[in-house]
């Protein structure tokens, strides 16, 4: 294993390096596809609720249905990656994707609907894994993998805001059905690409058995996590389904890492995790997105509903976060990761997108898009993609290439529950807030204009009231970064923990050149 890495860096072009950077575009295209995924479905939400007559009370399984299998399936689709070959399963994951969108898009009931999100959810969970760990163990020259890494970070921070605008275009234009139908080109494209490009470096295979126990357990302890914060957002914290998701997913999730200890071939093998740096890149990354999620939900709200943007232009107005984070991940962090330690990346960019945030706290009703939303999106996407690129890269650096697809796996699995956390801890904050203020403001208004006026108010304040939480989210993520990640510059130094054994042995050739 360690000779087969040792050697990458300094062998020979063969076909499949040659072909690496070819590679990475459809390895791109792919993850572009996911990540529109998670943001173009909410523009088009509203058209498809209506056509397909989904109750107000259901119409949150259509996100909910993608998210509790795509985040509960992710380790199993990431040991999958190893065991299969990271190649197979990226294929096989698109073509899924694919079918899954086609019977979307085709949908004639709220059943199809949410079976088809589910469907999404399951090959998402073997696709995105896989993708990532494929350009892990591809790029392993520390130039050229913060370049790779720099375009992947960017379209995974910014394919969610491209989400917003190509569903506005689609929706407006055309019909909600092309907001799943739009995924077909660019899976059988990136398929294609995938098959007669891609030539995965041999020696990476997990042979070993899967560990049936552990993808139980943390199966049923991520799905329970995830919809209880979900249910949480719906139904309220107190809830006894609620509550009892919180207890199931802590039994489930502590028995989980008890049968990761004993078992000879873990899913998650424990050495991934208690790394420092990659378990700092983990929570840091997890805590950031919390702060993302419920941010880009409100500020769709707030154009839409308060400044009554078309779908389109609202999807437009995410531009400058586009800009922000391609800016970040492709030229800061790409030219500034093989000069500087990650964290010294990461925490000032957690930092900036704070101060993004920080602006749009000072949201009122009459606020205009130049003063506050456009320059506070602009910080917001260059903090994250100057961060987002350096924590993609070192959250798979150092692990033994037969790890690689579950290590990846953990960096989406922090991505999914942070989202989740995110969506239904911001949304209960901001909307306890717009309670309490239109109890308060309620009263003094006695047309129905100025009634109006004040739950337009009230839904503000809690908007505000929500981001200020996001706020403190990536200053903890910071603070974190700062005090857990302590790799040095990936050029001169290994970054796998020196605790980890065999993966000393890898890392050193692996990252330096």
């Amino acid at each position: 294993m360690s000779e087969t890495a040792s050697k990458a860096p300094g062998a020979p072009a063969s076909s499949g390096d040659a072909n690496r950077w070819k590679a990475l575009v459809f390895i791109a295209l792919a993850q572009l596809m996911v990540v529109l995924d998670a943001t173009i479905v909410n523009i088009a939400l509203p058209s498809a609720q209506q056509d397909l007559g989904i109750s107000d009370g259901n119409r949150q399984w259509v996100v909910t249905a993608y998210a509790l299998a795509f985040g509960g399936l992710l380790l199993f689709g990431g040991r999958v990656a190893d065991l299969w070959g990271r190649k197979r399963a990226f294929v096989v994951g698109l073509i899924g994707f694919a079918g899954a969108s086609a019977l979307g898009g085709a949908a004639t009931n709220e059943a199809m609907m949410f079976g088809a999100r589910a469907l999404q959810g399951v090959f998402g969970a073997l696709l995105a894994p896989a993708a990532l760990s494929l350009l892990a163990v591809m790029f392993t020259d520390a130039k050229e993998r913060a370049k790779a890494f720099g375009i992947y970070g960017a379209i995974a921070g910014g394919g969610g805001a491209v989400g917003f605008i190509l569903g506005g275009v689609l929706t407006e234009y055309m019909d909600w059905r092309w907001t799943f139908f739009v995924n077909i080109p660019f899976a059988i494209v990136a398929a294609l690409g995938a098959y007669f490009v891609i030539r995965e470096p041999e020696g990476g295979r997990n042979r070993n058995p899967l560990d049936i126990p552990g993808v139980l357990l943390s199966t049923l302890g991520l799905v329970a996590l995830v919809y209880g914060f979900t249910r949480a957002e719906s139904d309220g914290w107190g809830d006894s389904v609620t509550v009892g998701m919180f207890v199931a997913s802590v039994v489930l999730l502590i028995a989980f890492v008890i049968t990761e200890a004993k078992v000879k071939a873990p899913l998650l093998p424990l050495r991934v995790i208690t790394d420092r740096n990659r378990g700092g890149i983990y929570l840091s990354l997890g805590i950031a997105i919390i702060a993302m999620f419920g941010t880009f939900l409100f500020l769709t709200y707030y154009l839409q509903i308060v400044k009554g943007y078309t779908p389109i232009k609202t999807g437009f107005a995410f531009m400058p976060m586009i800009v922000g984070m391609m800016v970040g991940s492709t030229q800061i962090g790409t030219r500034l990761m093989t000069r500087v330690p990650a964290r010294m990346l990461m925490g000032p960019g957690f930092l900036v997108a704070a101060i993004g945030m920080l602006l749009m706290t000072q949201l009122e009703i009459g606020s205009s898009y130049a003063s506050i939303i456009l320059p506070a999106m602009l910080l917001l996407g260059l903090g994250m993609g100057t961060a987002f690129m350096p924590a993609m890269s070192l959250a798979t650096l150092g692990v033994e290439p037969r790890d690689s697809g579950v290590a990846s796996a953990m960096v989406n699995t922090s991505q999914q529950v942070g989202g989740a956390i995110g969506t239904a801890l911001l949304n209960t904050i901001a909307a306890s807030a717009t309670t309490t203020y239109i109890a308060d403001h309620i009263g003094s208004a006695t047309s129905s204009s100025q009634q109006r006026l004040v739950q337009l108010q009230g839904q503000v304040h809690g908007y505000t009231n929500a981001i200020w939480f996001a706020v403190g989210m990536l200053v903890l993520a910071a603070v974190l970064v700062m005090v857990l990640v302590n790799a040095g510059k990936p050029d001169t130094s290994a970054v796998a923990g020196s605790a980890e054994g065999v993966e000393d042995e890898v890392a050193v050739p692996v990252v330096a050149h």
